[in-house]
C-alpha cells in the first residue's frame, strides 16, 4: 500500500525510497515484528482464557512435555496477523503473486484454526477428518497454481509461455520439463506438502518457527533475484516478471517470526498450533511454485522433509510388517526417545535448516 508514496516522489524526492523492494522488505521485517511484539501478550492473554485446558498434550510422547499441560495454542493467530499487516502495508497489492500468497496463507490457516478448535474444545488429538482437510487444501492449492500460472503466462510471448507451465530443475541452466496441464497438480501437491511439512515438524517449542523463517529468508532473496531480469540473466535463472514482490511477503515471515519465537522460546507461553504451522508451511510452498524452485524448496525445506517422511515411514512400515523404524514419529520425538534433551534437538534441527538452506542458495549460482 505505501509503495504509491512513491508516485510523490517528483514533489518530495524522499519518497522515491519505497519503490525500492529492498527498502519495503526490511520496512516489512520491522512492522511485522513490532507487531507481534506489541499485540502478542494481549492476545496470549485472551487465548488462555478462552481455551482454559489449553493444547491437549499426547501421553504416549516424551514425558517432559506433560509439563506444557495448559499452555494455549493457535499462536499461529499472532504470526499471522503481523504477516497480513506487514504485507498489506509494504507490498505492491497489485501484484497477482502477492494476492495468491495471502489467499493460501490465509485459507490453510483457517483450515489449521478449525483443526486446533476442535482440538481443543474436545480436548482431544482428533480435530478435521484427514480426508476433508486434504481436499480442501488441494483445492485451493489447484487454484491458487493455476491463478499462478495464469499470470506467469500473462507475461510472456506465446512461444514463451510454456516456461509457465514448466518445473525448473536446479544446477541445470537449461532443464526445464513443460508438465502442461499436469502442472496444477504438480503446483498443489508441492503447496499441500509443504504445508502437512511444517504443520508434523511443530512439535517443540522454536522448532518449526525458526526453519521457516530460514527457509522464507531464503525464498526473499530467491524471489528478488527471479523477479529481476538483470539478476536472472547473470545467474542464469529463469525470469518471473512480478515476483520480487513475494520477498516483502518473505520479509513479513521473518520478522513475524522473530516475535512469535520471543513467546515460544523454552519453556513456551503458546504453541503455534496447525493455526500457523499449515499457513506457513503453504504460504512457503505457494512462493516456490510462484518463482519456479519447488525442487529448491524441498533442499532448503529439507528438515520438513525428513520429519514428513519419518511419519510416512513409519506408518507404512507398521502397517507392512507390524514393526516400527522409529521409537516415534516424527523424527524429532525419535530423537528425544533416544535420550537428547528438547533443547538439543531443536537447535541441532535448526542448524541442519541453516545448512541445508546453505546448500539450495548454491543452486542459484551452481549451474
Amino acid at each position: 500500500m505505501l509503495v504509491y508514496l512513491a508516485d510523490w516522489a517528483g514533489q518530495i524526492s524522499v519518497l522515491n525510497v519505497f519503490r525500492y523492494i529492498t527498502f519495503r522488505t526490511g520496512a516489512a521485517v520491522i512492522t511485522a515484528l513490532m507487531f507481534v511484539f506489541l499485540f502478542g501478550p494481549m492476545i496470549i492473554s485472551s487465548l488462555r482464557v478462552r481455551q482454559g485446558k489449553g493444547q491437549p498434550i499426547r501421553t504416549d510422547g516424551p514425558q517432559s512435555h506433560l509439563a506444557k499441560k495448559g499452555t494455549p495454542t493457535m499462536g499461529g493467530l499472532m504470526i499471522l496477523s503481523g504477516i497480513l499487516v506487514a504485507t498489506l502495508l509494504w507490498a505492491d497489492l497489485k501484484s497477482p503473486y502477492v494476492w495468491t500468497v495471502i489467499v493460501v496463507t490465509v485459507a490453510f490457516g483457517a483450515i489449521g484454526f478449525y483443526d486446533d478448535f476442535l482440538k481443543v474444545t474436545k480436548q482431544s488429538h482428533k480435530g478435521l477428518s484427514g480426508k476433508a482437510r486434504l481436499m480442501l487444501e488441494a483445492l485451493i492449492a489447484a487454484l491458487a497454481t493455476l491463478v499462478i500460472t495464469k499470470a506467469g503466462q500473462a507475461h510472456l510471448a506465446p512461444e514463451e509461455a510454456r516456461m509457465a507451465t514448466s518445473m525448473v530443475l536446479p544446477f541445470f541452466k537449461d532443464f526445464a520439463l513443460n508438465l502442461g496441464l499436469f502442472f496444477i497438480p504438480f503446483g498443489a501437491i508441492v503447496i499441500v506438502g509443504a504445508g502437512n511439512a511444517v504443520n508434523l515438524t511443530d512439535g517443540l517449542d522454536g522448532l518449526a518457527i525458526v526453519p521457516v523463517m530460514i527457509a522464507a529468508a531464503s525464498f526473499a532473496l530467491i524471489a528478488y533475484l527471479v523477479g529481476n531480469a538483470l539478476f536472472a540473466n547473470y545467474l542464469q535463472i529463469h525470469y518471473v516478471e512480478g515476483t520480487g514482490e513475494l520477498a516483502v511477503v518473505g520479509g513479513a515471515v521473518v520478522g513475524a517470526g522473530l516475535g512469535f519465537l520471543w513467546f515460544n522460546a523454552p519453556p513456551a507461553a503458546i504453541f503455534m498450533g496447525d493455526t500457523g504451522s499449515l499457513a506457513l508451511g503453504g504460504l512457503l510452498g505457494t512462493i516456490a511454485v510462484a518463482v519456479k524452485h519447488e525442487i529448491v524448496l524441498a533442499i532448503i525445506g529439507g528438515l520438513f522433509v525428513l520429519e514428513a517422511a519419518s511419519v510416512i515411514i513409519q506408518v507404512g512400515s507398521f502397517k507392512l510388517t507390524g514393526k516400527r523404524v522409529f521409537r516415534m514419529a516424527p523424527i524429532h520425538h525419535h530423537f528425544e526417545h533416544l535420550g537428547w534433551t528438547e533443547p538439543q534437538v531443536v537447535i541441532r534441527f535448526w542448524i541442519i535448516a541453516v545448512v541445508l538452506a546453505l546448500i539450495g542458495l548454491s543452486s542459484l549460482k551452481l549451474r
